[in-house]
């Protein structure tokens, strides 16, 4: 038995005093664009929420058709879909908007993670807000936060780079502006970017800067490499690396608990 007051106890609630409530649809009235987080490797990671609204909407503004597809068609979600990516233009962008304005209700989701975010659907949320358009975000999995939370590192204040610029001198810049930042530093990379980057964050940074490279979050191969800048550096020039990362590096002044590469 619960204690008193507790709404959920036995003694608050009998089953006859339960109100009888009818299925609600997960919509709101009227015209939206859903911003809907969807997996970042792990289909299971889908919430109650995100399957509800993805069934219900008019239409899916996905990121990559191919794999909005597959996602929808694991949960046997028929929604029709439409691409909405890097090289849509702002005609197609001002088609969705006009379409929100009527009436319907849009979902926008991401290849994976969290649509806005270091993503293209950001034009489409700007437009659809610039419009007057209700926009509302159905909260889902986050490769920035499962991989800060992983990294042991200090999470009350951290810094989203995003990905770090392809071109050397300007990464170099961009990490030597925030060398003396004191938050957490968390940042995405790609795997054939991912040597040079992390040797210009072991140059600027310090070779002895605590960092945490976690690999292919929530995924089969899941991996999380914790150590120093150099330390974590060495571990990929031994092995090849493959999948997509996440970079966590410590603030300037942290000082760590040791190596764990």
């Amino acid at each position: 038995m619960g204690p008193v007051g507790d709404p959920l106890s036995e003694a608050a609630v009998r089953p006859d005093e339960v109100p009888h409530r009818e299925p609600q649809s997960p919509l709101h009235d009227g015209g939206v664009l859903y911003v809907v987080g969807t997996p970042i490797g792990n289909p299971d990671d889908i919430t109650l929420r995100a399957l509800n609204v993805l069934k219900e909407v008019t239409l899916v503004a996905a990121e990559d058709t191919r794999s909005g597809r597959a996602l929808l068609r694991h949960f046997g979600v028929s929604t029709p879909l439409t691409s909405f990516h890097e090289f849509t233009g702002p005609g197609k962008t001002r088609r969705l908007v006009e379409r929100i304005e009527r009436g319907e209700q849009v979902a926008l989701i991401s290849e994976a993670g969290m649509p806005g975010v270091s993503d293209p659907g950001f034009a489409l949320i700007r437009e659809a807000l610039a419009a007057g358009c209700a926009v509302t975000c159905v909260p889902g999995p986050s490769a920035v936060l499962t991989a800060l939370v992983l990294s042991g590192l200090p999470t009350h204040a951290f810094h989203y780079i995003g990905f770090l610029p392809r071109k050397a001198g300007e990464r170099r810049r961009v990490l030597a502006e925030l060398a003396s930042a004191p938050d957490t530093l968390v940042c995405f990379e790609s795997p054939h970017r991912l040597l040079r980057a992390m040797r210009d964050v072991a140059d600027v940074l310090g070779a002895e800067r605590p960092m945490v490279v976690t690999r292919e979050l929530t995924k089969r191969f899941e991996e999380v490499i914790r150590g120093t800048a150099a330390e974590a550096l060495a571990h990929f020039e031994r092995v090849a690396p493959r999948g997509e990362f996440t970079l966590v590096i410590a603030g300037a002044g942290y000082r760590g608990q040791g190596s764990g590469v």
